[in-house]
This record gives C-alpha cells, structure tokens and sequence, in this order.
C-alpha cells in the first residue's frame, strides 16, 4: 500500500466539514482505521464508502457513532447469516437431488 492509495484526514475534514476527532473516534471504535505517516493521518480510498454511509447517518440521521457501531455490527451480521442461509439452501437442493 503506496501514498497514492491515501486520503489525508485533514483534506476529508474539509470536504466534509468535520473536526479531526471525529475521525478519531471511529478510529478508536474500529469502524474505520486512520494511517499514520509523517505525523499526518490517512484513510485507504477503498475505506471511503463505508466512511461517507457514517457521515450519512451521522449527519442526516444525528446518530452517534455508538450507534453507528451498532448499525454496521447489524449489517454485518445479517451479511454473515444470509451467507449462511444460501449455503444451507445449496446444501439442501443436493439431497433434495438425491431423492
């Protein structure tokens, strides 16, 4: 992972008109993980979508990033248990198969 892989924090902060520790405070919740070089801290692009469904909730939905915590916990356990259901589906159709 190169800097050009890198979006500084402070360049977000003022895009997305937010103070640095709000950034901070995902990062020490572990929704999002800030990179730090040169005494400046980063987030890999790839982290972006998940960072701007946050500040969409946060923002628009004044939920707090406990909350936050909690919505993206959900949403990866219901990924998690339909993973689950379709191999329990798939596994049922061969012994359906096999009747």
């Amino acid at each position: 992972m190169g800097l050009q892989d890198l979006i500084r924090i402070d360049t977000l902060c003022s895009f997305y008109k937010l103070e640095i520790s709000f950034f901070d405070d995902l990062d020490n919740i572990g929704l999002i993980k800030l990179e730090t070089f040169e005494q400046q801290k980063f987030i890999h692009q790839d982290k972006i979508s998940d960072l701007e469904k946050i500040i969409r909730l946060h923002h628009e939905l004044h939920v707090n990033i406990e909350g936050i915590d909690i919505v993206f916990n959900l949403i990866e356990k219901e990924l998690k248990l339909q993973e689950e259901i379709n191999s329990l589906k798939n596994r049922l159709r061969l012994y359906e198969d096999n009747l």
